[in-house]
């Protein structure tokens, strides 16, 4: 009875990261009470986590792509089309942070094809999506350390 509670934890909280849905829809989903859900959310401080995996690689990418192009394009707008030391710098700056993380897998991303990958399973199997849950959810906290 313990791994099947563990198992719905670890369900209930991929789902909770993962998709906008109500506290009600999640719990009726993943077969718990409100109640019951509502303690792992406190205890296990998934509000802070799913706050902290919005932030995600690819829409940092994003910001750091529209910066350079901002600064850019107010470079190209003057008659001095050469940037200044600080625009030069700025530049090799958001480069290196653009490579960085192009070349990195961010937690955020990890999860987001666990979801993808559960999902699949689960169209078939949600027992099986369920105990594959447990061990992504044991390699998503080792990437977090």
């Amino acid at each position: 009875m313990a791994l099947k509670k563990t198992q719905e934890r670890e369900y209930a909280k991929v789902l909770y990261l993962s998709e906008n849905i109500s506290q009600k829809d999640l719990a009726a989903r993943v077969g718990v009470t409100e109640k019951t859900l509502s303690g792992w959310i406190e205890q296990g401080g998934w509000k802070n986590l799913k706050r902290s995996l919005l932030t995600t690689r690819q829409n940092q990418l994003n910001m750091l792509y529209d910066q350079l192009d901002f600064l850019n394009t107010e470079i190209s707008k003057r008659d001095n089309k050469a940037a200044t030391s600080k625009e030069g710098n700025t530049i090799i700056q958001l480069a290196n942070a653009i490579k960085k993380l192009e070349i990195q897998t961010s937690v955020g991303e990890t999860i987001e094809v666990a979801r993808a990958f559960i999902g699949y399973v689960g169209s078939s199997d949600i027992e099986l999506a369920k105990k594959v849950t447990v061990f992504f959810d044991l390699f998503i906290q080792t990437k977090m350390k």
